[in-house]
Parts: structure tokens; C-alpha cells; sequence
């Protein structure tokens, strides 16, 4: 299967919800305290906006049909100097999902050094992103592509 990453367009959005749900379902599995099954994060209308957002870009990875089999949500942010910080241009992947009939067959890994190469060209210091621990197949994939540790967030059940 030959791939192409492009920014994702309003035809997209049936098929991106389609992925929501299964990314969504993978959380509430793993957490089903925080995550409602069958929800997605994003209504049609804020997809909309999002995609016309350049400061919150989105991917599809899509085949020769141009079927979308993958997204990538990205959040830009530029941080200015304060006090005790310099200034830095950042790249996070705000959700990253490949259809699970094709996961392990490298859609992912496509979408990702896509994504590494748009933020290195548009000048960003670093790319992030969160995993949640319910997830251990997605941060096995990240730590392959070599992510490393930032800072950890922790909870307490009440």
C-alpha cells in the first residue's frame, strides 16, 4: 500500500470521525472512569474549524483511492521568553490514530516522520505529545521513534 500525507480537507471529516470513535474506544477501555465508549473528541462543526486553523494543523495519511487511513492532530505552540524560560517553538501531537485493521503495518510510522519533517521545517525546537498509560502499544510505537520522557503527570483517585 502506497501512502501520502496531506492536511486533511472537509471530505475528510466523515472518515476522521470514524477514527475518533476508535481512538476514543481505546480509551475508555483502558479507562472507562474517564472515557465514555462510542464518544469522539470533536463534533463535525469544531473539525470544520480545526481544519481551517494553521496553528492546529491535521494530517490523513491516505492511500492510492485517497481513503483516509490514518490522522494526525497537531497543536503549534511558540512560547516567548519570560524570566525563566527561553523562547521555544513547539510541535504537539494532540492525537495520532491509524485505523486498527491496518495498525502494525506502518501507516503510523508514515504519519509520524510526516509530521517530524513539517515540524523541523517550520522551525520548531521539539515535538511532544502524551500517552496514557492505559496505552502500552502506543508508547511502545513512540519510544521506537524515540521519544523520550519530558515530565510525567500523575493522579490520585479520590
Amino acid at each position: 500500500m502506497t501512502l501520502q500525507v496531506r492536511r486533511a480537507t472537509e471530505k475528510d471529516i466523515p472518515r476522521i470521525q470514524e477514527l475518533l470513535v476508535q481512538v476514543n474506544q481505546v480509551h475508555a477501555d483502558g479507562r472507562p472512569d474517564i472515557f465514555k465508549s462510542g464518544g469522539v473528541k470533536y463534533t463535525d462543526g469544531q473539525l470544520r474549524i480545526l481544519l481551517e486553523d494553521d496553528t492546529r494543523p491535521v494530517f490523513v495519511a491516505v492511500n492510492e483511492e485517497d481513503f483516509v487511513c490514518g490522522y494526525g492532530f497537531c497543536i503549534i505552540t511558540d512560547v516567548q521568553e519570560t524570566s525563566n524560560r527561553v523562547p521555544m517553538k513547539t510541535l504537539y501531537i494532540d492525537d495520532l490514530c491509524v485505523d486498527e485493521k491496518i495498525r502494525r503495518m506502518g501507516t503510523g510510522k508514515v504519519l509520524y516522520d510526516f509530521i517530524v519533517r513539517y515540524a523541523r521545517e517550520i522551525g520548531c525546537y521539539n515535538l511532544t505529545l502524551n500517552v496514557w498509560a492505559c496505552n502500552p502499544s502506543a508508547m511502545a510505537f513512540y519510544e521506537k521513534q524515540g521519544l523520550v520522557m519530558l515530565k510525567k503527570e500523575m493522579e490520585m483517585l479520590l
